[in-house]
């Protein structure tokens, strides 16, 4: 009886979901058309009474903000599954206070057969959450570890890599010795994903490798400054890049999309940024752009960033 509806690319993790849904006989349902439409998913929602969705963070934003959530009943939903990136700590109370208990987060990618971890709705809170920002424990089949550069385990509440043992790990990238050398140490696949643990075995991902950056001397990890600026209440989506820069090494450019109806300016944002984060985490530069750029996979991907914002200022590329 259970029905479920699939917004995103089977590529990738939702197409191990259908696989699941279609062997146990569930209806199954692929939106139609070459473009989302968050208002016919809810009409899809009620027609068919569906009991899970899956989906990615961003496209979960758009369907939590679509009239349409409102118009149609969505009563019928148990678990709103959403995977890909992390979801930010504001769209994820706002889905929470229009949806109810349904979350349940993945984090994984399709070397490990899907996620890694997971958090289920029971262990989502829209107000009092004792873990903010977790992206849940190991779920069963799969050991993981944090480990520093050289390899070893580090304690809990030390950031490191996302290292992946267990049997749902792919055997390596067919006939591409230098990408296997790369992603496997000492028996372990290497996420690329940068996290800690904390003492009761819940993960938090700080971000991915590529999109640390160091200015100054410091690590900085964009997620942390995005999950703040997004709580000043006027930006909609926003995207932090460390760009090269001749005194510092780099520093970080926060660029913004605004909320329909505000106007928020740059001497905004650092008012409310400034009693809540280090000063040299402070971005040096605020853009407000109308969009980010998305992959096919709803995703809005730091490299497709980065490409926009180079093209709109050459000047700052290296």
């Amino acid at each position: 009886e259970d029905a479920t509806v699939i917004v995103a690319p089977l590529s990738h993790g939702a197409g191990l979901h259908a696989l699941l849904m279609i062997a146990r006989g569930a209806t199954t349902i692929l939106p139609e058309g070459d473009r989302f439409d968050a208002t016919e998913i809810w009409r899809l929602v009620e027609a068919h009474k569906v009991s899970s969705l899956f989906t990615v963070p961003t496209i979960l934003k758009m369907l939590v903000e679509d009239a349409g959530v409102d118009r149609f009943n969505h009563a019928s939903l148990r678990y709103v599954i959403y995977a890909g990136a992390p979801m930010y700590r504001v769209d994820q109370v706002r889905a929470l206070e229009k949806l109810g208990p349904v979350l349940v987060q993945y984090f994984g990618l399709g070397e490990v057969t899907g996620n890694i971890t997971v958090l289920p709705p029971a262990l989502h809170s829209a107000t009092d959450d004792p873990r903010p920002g977790t992206c849940g424990y190991a779920r069963t089949g799969i050991e993981v570890q944090i480990q520093g550069a050289d390899g070893a385990e580090l304690p809990p509440g030390e950031t490191g890599e996302f290292c992946i043992s267990g049997p749902a790990v792919f055997a390596g990238y067919w006939e591409n010795d230098a990408a296997n050398a790369k992603a496997f140490r000492k028996g372990w696949f290497r996420t690329g994903d940068l996290g800690h643990m904390d003492a009761q075995g819940f993960f938090y991902i700080t971000g991915r490798e590529s999109d640390m950056y160091i200015s100054g001397g410091s690590n900085i990890y964009p997620l942390e400054i995005e999950q703040i600026i997004l709580m000043q209440g006027d930006i909609s989506e926003v995207a932090v890049l460390g760009i090269p820069d001749d005194k510092w090494g780099e520093i970080g450019v926060a660029i913004c999309v605004p909320r329909d109806g505000t106007n928020p300016s740059k001497a905004d944002l650092r008012a409310f940024l400034k009693p809540l984060i280090a000063s040299y985490k402070m971005p040096k530069e605020f853009h407000f752009w109308k969009r980010l750029p998305k992959s096919a996979y709803g995703k809005t991907p730091k490299k497709l960033v980065r490409e926009a914002f180079l093209a709109k200022h050459p000047e700052k590329a290296e």
